[in-house]
């Protein structure tokens, strides 16, 4: 299973981007499926997760600001990412989850400055 994302730049404060990422490699649907990220000097952290059904799981850093969808055809996740601040620059990873196999996507860069 191959994760890979997209998406991922140069903001300022305020803007907004999308990340995508498609899973694949395999017929069968990743659950769940959901972002983390790393910044310089600091552990990789949950963004947000979301399940095949739908039911999400936000940070509390990002909530009312990002959201995350899925397309279970497409075995894809997104993440919008709105108002975005100088604190979310960052690595930015997406993860699946199969049969109790976790997968990871190869990262990409998200910086928020002026």
């Amino acid at each position: 299973v191959q994760l890979q994302a997209f998406g991922g730049g140069l903001v300022q404060p305020g803007g907004s981007l999308r990340l995508s990422c498609a899973a694949s490699g395999t017929i069968f649907i990743l659950n769940p499926m959901g972002w983390y990220r790393q910044a310089p000097g600091k552990q990789r952290e949950l963004v947000a997760i979301i399940d095949s059904g739908g039911s999400t799981t936000y940070a509390d850093s990002v909530k009312a600001r990002f959201t995350i969808s899925r397309a279970n055809a497409k075995n894809t996740v997104y993440l919008q990412m709105n108002s975005l601040l100088a604190e979310d620059t960052a690595v930015y990873y997406c993860n699946g989850r199969l049969y109790g196999d976790s997968y990871w996507g190869q990262g990409t860069q998200v910086t928020v400055s002026s």
